[in-house]
């Protein structure tokens, strides 16, 4: 921690050296620095139930700063079951922390909750997933929208969202995806019929932008993917709306629940951008050594001299 500030109060008095007058040292840089750190941390819910939040990308709080979301769950220590009813809620800063609940979920798990999150751009809607579908609230009216898939990630103009099956991830990487719905595809290594698809926040209309088969046929470092086990995880949407990267992740055996959950796999990162499907891969190979490779080559819409108006709208309209 001593050394973290002592950086950032190097950096600040780098910055002083051409933003800040004269008479301003590197000491009152350490000043503004300690003033930061000296803050302690407001405790905004209490026992004996358990309050998280979750996942790191997700916006918690409104665009006016008053509202906080938050899960509670029962104390417990186990990965969560199908009949664990996880309670969803908000925090009022302006009303002596109170707790206000707005829904409840069955479909969440430690690591990530239920995608609970603001829908961008707005102040009144949040959005969090059920059971393989998605729950739009209006905190103000108490309106409820269902949309028949689960989100992952949403898109920051808030129109769109990405997803992939959950069933899926929970049973290749436990933990990750939702309990009490199979895979309906768990014998199949890269179904052809899931994958990543793309999900209209108004109309509820989505389509399939790439499937898991598509990936798996890609080759890696020159080697056949096609025998092993393959999902997806980890979407993310860049932030002009126009690409996003996702983690294609396979495994060459299924083991043991707890072997899914823990090890056992490997990962490649894709970015679909431009007219092009282009694998931007990183692979953390179990021995710590990374690779990284590019496979290149143009989309559909490239081919056939379409307008191309951002990546994830054209690769959507192709596949």
């Amino acid at each position: 921690m001593q050394l973290v500030k002592n950086l950032i109060a190097i950096a600040l008095g780098v910055v002083c050296l051409s933003a800040c007058s004269s008479t301003q040292t590197q000491s009152e840089s350490t000043e503004q620095v300690d003033s930061v750190f000296n803050k302690q941390p407001i405790k905004l819910t209490s026992g004996p139930k358990q309050h998280w939040f979750g996942y790191y990308d997700k916006q918690q709080m409104d665009p006016t700063g008053r509202y906080v979301l938050g899960m509670e769950v029962d104390t417990f220590y186990r990965s969560p079951t199908n009949s664990d009813t996880l309670k969803i809620g908000m925090v009022d800063l302006q009303d002596n922390n109170k707790w206000i609940a707005l829904g409840t979920s069955n479909a969440w798990g430690w690591q990530q909750g239920c995608m609970l999150q603001w829908v961008p751009g707005s102040g009144e809607e949040v959005i969090w997933n059920g059971k393989f579908v998605s729950r739009v609230l209006n905190i103000k009216t108490k309106q409820m929208r269902t949309l028949p898939k689960a989100i992952y990630t949403l898109s920051h103009d808030g129109t769109f969202a990405l997803g992939t099956e959950f069933n899926r991830i929970q049973n290749l990487r436990p933990g990750y995806g939702y309990p009490g719905v199979e895979d309906p595809y768990a014998d199949d290594k890269y179904p052809s019929e899931i994958g990543i698809y793309k999900l209209d926040l108004k109309t509820g209309e989505s389509n399939m932008i790439i499937s898991i088969a598509e990936m798996a046929k890609q080759a890696n470092n020159g080697e056949d993917l096609t025998n092993y086990w393959h999902w997806f995880n980890h979407l993310l949407i860049s932030p002009d709306d126009a690409r996003f990267v996702f983690l294609h992740r396979w495994r060459t055996a299924l083991g043991t629940r707890s072997e899914r959950a823990t090890t056992g796999f490997t990962t490649r990162m894709a970015v679909p951008i431009s007219s092009y499907l282009t694998l931007r891969v990183s692979l953390p190979i179990l021995c710590g050594k990374i690779v990284s490779i590019s496979v290149c080559g143009p989309s559909p819409s490239a081919r056939s001299g379409a307008s191309i108006s951002s990546p994830i709208n054209q690769i959507s309209s192709n596949r």
